[in-house]
């Protein structure tokens, strides 16, 4: 697909504005690294690694007990786990036995898990061996498709002498009460031949990954990416990143085989995490660090500057919350962070002055990006450099790509620079549609000049050098650290409560979210309620992310006239007290 050459005369150097060579399936990026760097450790765990052989090894044996339960080209299948060193081999496998990944978000319950299960379809779901985590699992594939479930415990990934001592004093979780039928890793892979079914992929039109999203409506819906949207995504910004690796040295791409290494503190069930983290690393034959929970630790987030000092990771790719957490850390100051040389922020507007205490204390650079898991996800960068970024800005498109800025009621025509629009994104990495669901994905594509052009639902413009301002948002979204909170997905479950009449959501300012959920609830005539028992049902309902953080109680909501709750007075009220 041929981009157009961005007009920006601080475009960095040496990065092309095209692309090629990314037409091939998504798994031959680990099969390629295994070839060679063999010996390179590929995951960290808890002191404990596995080199890429090792892990193309068990994706390999993954497929091949995936063929054997009747997985077939085509079919879905779930995984529900944090950032496990399990993780990597699982999704490859999958993609070996010619199936498409489905990555769900370990902290859903029962009932949004069972929703996501039923509407990919899938066949079989790998969870972890703990006592919150499987009876999940287990809750959610009633009603469902779901015929295999793959247990993953931890103490095979472990060190021995943790293993064992772990064993003993029984510090490894486990879920126990485990359900007839139900198989456990270690001995689906232990049980399995390395090799996988021979499958013919083609790269460009075979599905790779389903990842939910409420997309601009706030229905959950399954963005339906292709192998070739993930092995773009990743070659561009291994072109894009330029890096000083060595005092004196002219800024160059990363080296590969193993002078890097990654930190998995996103969550790799998210787009952002999935490329820029798991996938990067493998592409550039990089180590990971698998982080399953960044908040641990006493403080939260102790935990994750302890593996920092040291792992020594090179590459941070993170949301603004996530620095915000550094640099605020009562104890950061006892922890050497050095070792990091680049960042990618992305998910919500970086703070400047977050920016510049994260870059003092570890001599990194930080760059902002864009990107939806529609586009799976980076579509935009600023320079990997301080002299070429601009801060508050989303940068350039990345190699590749080709945005356009278009008028916000018929999204048809391009407007000039410096006006805003709809932001407008075509590229090898953007999705062919959302998962049987053909009105919704003929109401974000347009075709312009010959080429689609995805709807993204944000309003931005282009300045007078080249950069890319996203100026507003789709007004209900609410960001909560990075994640997407869709007003409606938490207005339904508030519904559900036998006193509520009334429900409206909106996302109030937080200092350390960026937004936190609030909810306006009306009652039913003669009910009363307190804040603690809305709470409480929305955290027996509903993810942490999207539970609100406050509740108000009104006597009357504002409706308009034909009975529709205007979120928009609401958030202007909020807006005027903050």
């Amino acid at each position: 697909m041929a981009a157009t050459t961005w007009p920006a005369p601080n475009w960095p150097e040496d990065v092309p504005h095209e692309i090629t060579g990314y037409e091939k399936p998504l798994y031959s990026i680990l099969d390629e690294s295994a070839s060679n760097y063999p010996d390179q450790v590929y995951t960290i765990f808890n002191d404990a690694t596995r080199t890429y052989a090792q892990v193309k090894d068990t994706a390999d044996r993954i497929a091949n007990f995936l063929a054997s339960r009747g997985i077939q080209k085509g079919d879905r299948v779930a995984i529900f786990l944090p950032n496990l060193p399990h993780y990597p081999a699982i999704f490859f496998g999958i993609l070996k036995a010619g199936a498409v990944c489905v990555t769900c978000n370990p902290l859903y319950t029962a009932n949004e898990l069972n929703y996501q299960l039923n509407d990919a379809g899938a066949k079989a779901v790998f969870c972890m061996d703990h006592p919150e985590f499987y009876p999940t699992t287990v809750e959610a594939i009633k009603g469902t498709g779901i015929e295999t479930v793959v247990i993953c415990g931890v103490k095979s990934y472990l060190p021995p002498i943790k293993a064992f001592i772990g064993g003993l004093l029984g510090k490894i979780p486990k879920a126990g009460n485990y359900q007839p039928g139900h198989l456990f890793f270690d001995d689906a892979v232990a049980g399995a031949r390395p090799q996988p079914p021979d499958i013919e992929i083609n790269p460009s039109e075979d599905l790779a990954l389903i990842i939910y999203t409420g997309g601009t409506t706030g229905v959950p819906k399954g963005a339906a990416l292709v192998h070739t949207n993930f092995t773009s995504n990743v070659m561009a910004l291994d072109e894009w990143g330029r890096f000083v690796q060595s005092p004196g040295e002219k800024p160059q791409k990363l080296r590969h085989g193993g002078s890097n290494t990654v930190l998995g503190v996103l969550p790799w069930y998210h787009s952002f995490g999935l490329t820029v983290a798991m996938l990067f690393a493998c592409y550039t034959g990089s180590g990971l660090i698998c982080v399953p929970d960044p908040r641990a630790g006493n403080p939260p987030f102790t935990e994750v500057l302890k593996i920092v000092q040291k792992n020594k990771p090179t590459i941070m790719p993170a949301v603004p919350t996530i620095f915000v957490a550094f640099t605020n850390h009562a104890l950061l100051d006892q922890y050497d962070l050095t070792s990091i040389t680049g960042c990618f922020s992305g998910g919500a507007p970086l703070p400047p002055e977050v920016c510049k205490q994260f870059e003092e204390k570890t001599g990194a650079i930080i760059f902002e990006g864009y990107g939806l898991s529609e586009t799976s996800p980076v579509a935009t960068a600023n320079p990997t450099s301080k002299e070429g970024r601009k801060i508050g800005s989303i940068g350039f498109p990345v190699s590749g790509t080709d945005i356009k800025i278009l008028d916000i009621e018929t999204a048809t025509k391009e407007l000039p620079r410096g006006e805003d629009g709809e932001i407008a994104i075509c590229g090898p990495q953007v999705m062919q549609g959302y998962w049987n669901r053909p009105k919704e994905t003929e109401e974000v594509f347009r075709e312009i000049d010959g080429k689609k052009f995805f709807l993204t639902g944000d309003i931005g413009h282009v300045d007078e050098e080249g950069y890319i301002l996203v100026t507003d948002r789709k007004k209900d979204l609410i960001i909560v650290g990075g994640f997407n909170v869709y007003p409606r997905d938490v207005e339904d479950i508030l519904f559900q409560h036998p006193k509520v009449e009334l429900a409206a959501v909106i996302g109030a300012p937080d200092e350390k979210s960026g937004e936190a959920v609030k909810a306006f609830i009306q009652l039913k005539p003669g009910e009363t309620a307190t804040e603690d028992e809305i709470k409480e049902f929305s955290k027996e309902n509903m993810a942490g992310y999207k539970r609100p953080r406050q509740v108000e109680f009104r006597e009357t909501l504002p409706v308009s006239n034909v009975g529709k709750v205007l979120r928009r007075v609401l958030r202007d009220e909020e807006l005027k007290k903050s």
